[in-house]
């Protein structure tokens, strides 16, 4: 079928040898876990549970490390403790990771200098450094890939797990540098109120020994399904179902250039039985959304297909609407989540690549006032974020500007939030999330705007 997004190996007969080796190697995740998730999400959207999702833009070989992990799912733990405490939801945990090493690119090659050479296309395909061999793909990085994400699961698992998620230990998960943040004082506050409780039911009886919730918590991964011989390779056929999935993640989705309903990446999604995500773009309409809904979910299982809507903070309340309004008439289950990342890219006049965090919080604030006009449910939000102190995205309480960019700017490919400003985003969404909650056992229905805070 055809294909978009295809980078051109040189060596044919290397692909072959790295794809049949793939072939070769363990799944990286069950078809178990898989449908595990799928029931959690079939919950998010029915209004019960928020989907929480984010991590890096790309993973990168060279920054991959015991401690990035670590602070990484640390900062995802205090998201998921502020969503929770707030708005009285279970939060469904996917990440970005173990996986997410292929990116799309507007352009086949880029050129500095009048140098024309390959765009980089993420580490699993080639590297980011500007010259010929960096550039050029290599398909032994699709082994690379696949021994890191094995790594990586390993130690997230160890995580959720073996304790380390153990709510009795919610005020270890705070970061040095955030600690001393107002949104760490407000964290704070927080765990101190989860302790409290803690001891009570302890008082009671009831011990987070004898209780898995508290001491053990799901985390599932995701990434974008774009280099398919990587994912094909890795697909298999589950043994007490019979049926197809892709075990190089728990879910993947479809990005917003290869969502062609007669191309390979659909056509690919639509015979595996993982949960699946899909872009919506400005591009996309109410007639495409329904017709690639229909390829991808004919029996409109739920739990099954996620909307990722990014359409940048201007565009919303034209685009988002008549989706909504089309879905909803036609009586599709599907999670409906807010990237407020991709669709706010901006160019600082310093030459760095960056994201307006003022303009990622409107973006959230647009997309949930739609939900709330039109009596859906927003389930959930798709970041790119980070664990480590960077400088990527400006504004936020910390008031990182234009001018601060360079100093800790370690992204390959597009600006991540750092640990401050993702916690700083789940308290406005939590804040927003418990005016909705409380508006439902009152006549009048609280403005879910107004919820959010002075921040908007």
């Amino acid at each position: 079928m055809p294909i978009a997004q295809v980078p051109d190996y040189p060596d044919p007969a290397a692909l072959l040898e790295a794809e049949a080796s793939l072939q070769r190697f363990p799944p990286l995740v069950f078809a178990g876990e898989a449908r595990k998730l799928k029931s959690q999400l079939a919950k998010v959207a029915a209004g019960e549970s928020f989907l929480l999702q984010g991590g890096d833009c790309a993973e990168s070989f060279a920054e991959h490390g015991a401690d990035n992990i670590r602070d990484f799912f640390r900062v995802f733990l205090q998201m998921s403790v502020v969503l929770t405490y707030a708005a009285a939801l279970p939060v469904v945990k996917v990440g970005r990771i173990a996986g997410q090493f292929a990116k799309p690119r507007s352009a086949p090659t880029e050129t500095v200098e009048g140098v024309e050479l390959p765009s980089y296309r993420g580490d699993i395909i080639n590297g980011p450094d500007f010259t010929s061999d960096a550039r050029t793909p290599d398909p032994h990085r699709q082994l690379q890939a696949y021994r890191q994400s094995a790594a990586t699961l390993n130690l997230l698992r160890a995580f959720a797990q073996g304790g380390y998620a153990n709510l009795e230990h919610v005020h270890q998960w705070t970061l040095g540098f955030v600690s001393g943040s107002p949104q760490g004082h407000r964290y704070q506050e927080i765990a101190d109120r989860i302790s409290e409780a803690l001891e009570f039911m302890r008082a009671c009886g009831v011990h987070a020994d004898a209780t898995p919730q508290f001491r053990q918590t799901d985390f599932f991964t995701s990434h974008e399904a774009l280099l398919l011989g990587y994912e094909q390779a890795l697909t298999r056929v589950d043994s007490t179902s019979g049926d197809w999935y892709a075990t190089s993640g728990h879910m993947v989705w479809i990005g917003d250039r290869t969502r062609q309903p007669d191309h390979a990446h659909v056509e690919f999604c639509r015979g595996i039985k993982n949960p699946l995500g899909l872009k919506c773009g400005p591009s996309i309409d109410a007639d495409g959304l329904l017709r690639l809904l229909d390829t991808l979910n004919p029996d409109n299982e739920p739990g099954r297909m996620t909307l990722i809507c990014r359409f940048g903070a201007d565009k919303v309340f034209d685009k988002l609407p008549q989706l909504v309004r089309a879905v909803k008439r036609e009586g599709r289950s599907v999670v409906w989540s807010c990237d407020p990342m991709h669709g706010n890219t901006v160019k600082a006049g310093t030459g760095y690549k960056t994201r307006p965090f003022d303009r990622i919080l409107q973006e959230v604030r647009n997309f949930f006032a739609v939900h709330q006009a039109e009596g859906t449910h927003a389930g959930g939000v798709h970041i790119e974020m980070t664990g480590r102190n960077v400088t990527e995205c400006t504004g936020g309480a910390g008031g990182l500007s234009e001018t601060d960019l360079s100093a800790r700017y370690h992204t390959h490919c597009d600006p991540r939030l750092n640990a401050d400003q993702s916690l700083e985003l789940s308290f406005l969404i939590a804040e927003g999330l418990k005016a909705e909650r409380e508006s439902r056992s009152r006549p009048l229905r609280v403005d879910f705007a107004a919820g959010m805070g002075a921040g908007f």
